[in-house]
């Protein structure tokens, strides 16, 4: 009796270093691409690059960043009706193929549509809002919007629209998923969040 423990006892540190070894192996990056080309080419085109503006370029993000809003997704620690369900079908394996996958793409460059609102966006991403107590986004995201791997997302070249959409949902609790942000947005005006993410989607 006490030999069978003692195997069952060691098939189970077998089966928690394996799940550890699943987790700690490198993504695969073509596996990444299939998945892509399955579930995500819709809306995201064939390489995360700039498709339709309601949805976010996926193209040069950082992995840790994908994979943290896909868990969220998940978990419906963030709501989106079709991620949420896309979401759902993936294994932790399969978010960490399919950031490697994107991450390994060059970011794309984009292009601000209105000239008159660059200035004030630059001034509150520079500098932000003192009297408001909103802090300059290049704190967290970098000066030039590249963002810090595994703790602030690629913002440069985003969609405008969708960055708008994003700091709207973070302004009236729509999106919940970074408390930060929460706090922040809270305190951007309809106009200033418009600046912001005009001049984010020309950002270089």
């Amino acid at each position: 009796m006490k030999r069978f423990s003692t195997l069952i006892a060691l098939a189970s540190v077998a089966l928690s270093l394996s799940g550890v070894a699943r987790a700690d192996a490198k993504p695969d990056v073509a596996a990444g691409a299939a998945k892509a080309n399955m579930m995500c080419v819709a809306c995201h085109t064939a390489d995360g690059s700039r498709g339709a503006a309601a949805n976010p370029i996926l193209q040069g993000q950082h992995p840790e960043y994908i994979v943290k809003q896909l868990t969220e997704f998940k978990e419906g620690k963030r709501k989106n009706a079709v991620m949420n369900g896309i979401a759902a079908g993936l294994t932790p394996e399969d978010m960490r193929n399919l950031a490697a996958f994107y991450g390994s793409k060059k970011p794309v460059l984009g292009q601000a549509r209105d000239s008159a609102a660059v200035k004030l966006g630059e001034s509150i991403y520079r500098g932000g809002i003192a009297r408001k107590g909103v802090p300059a986004c290049a704190g967290c995201h970098s000066p030039n919007g590249a963002g810090i791997p595994a703790q602030y997302p690629r913002l440069n070249g985003q969609h405008g629209d969708y960055t708008k959409a994003q700091l709207t949902a973070f302004r009236q609790g729509e999106r919940t998923n970074n408390a930060q942000m929460v706090s922040i947005a809270a305190n951007l005006s309809d106009v200033e969040i418009n600046a912001l993410a005009d001049y984010i989607a020309g950002l270089r």
